[in-house]
């Protein structure tokens, strides 16, 4: 099988800065992450494009017992993209104990951060949304 954007290109991009995802060109929905298949008409015509970096918050969890290698407590949350997918990322900017629902509907920057493997998996990029935007 052909992938438009493979997970070592989502990677790369978020390296540089760049978001990239796919847009279906038969409902016109965004994929971001990239995967094989539009979640919107179940299609398979996909086509790489760079996602724009604005979300709003929608839900958020402080996470107090992490998993072996992450150091808690962080803010975690569920953020809508401009273009209309949902991500999960880490919330830069704010303490854990200071989180509270005026966090919901804030707008944010999405960006990504190196965070170490588990013994499960190699070093990544994970998403991260920073509030000083």
């Amino acid at each position: 099988m052909n992938y438009p954007l493979t997970y070592a290109q989502y990677q790369q991009g978020l390296a540089e800065g760049k978001l990239l995802g796919l847009k279906c060109s038969g409902c016109g929905e965004y994929v971001f992450p990239a995967r094989s298949v539009c979640p919107g008409c179940s299609g398979h015509d996909l086509k790489p494009e760079e996602i724009t970096p604005q979300a709003v918050l929608r839900t958020f969890t402080v996470i107090r017992v992490a998993p072996e290698g992450r150091k808690p407590p962080y803010v975690v949350a569920l953020a809508e993209m401009q273009q209309g997918p949902w991500v999960i990322g880490i919330v830069e900017g704010i303490e854990p104990d200071q989180a509270d629902m005026d966090l919901i509907g804030r707008t944010v920057t999405v960006t990504s951060q190196v965070v170490p493997g588990d013994v499960y998996s190699d070093e990544t990029r994970a998403l991260t949304f920073n509030l000083a935007s």
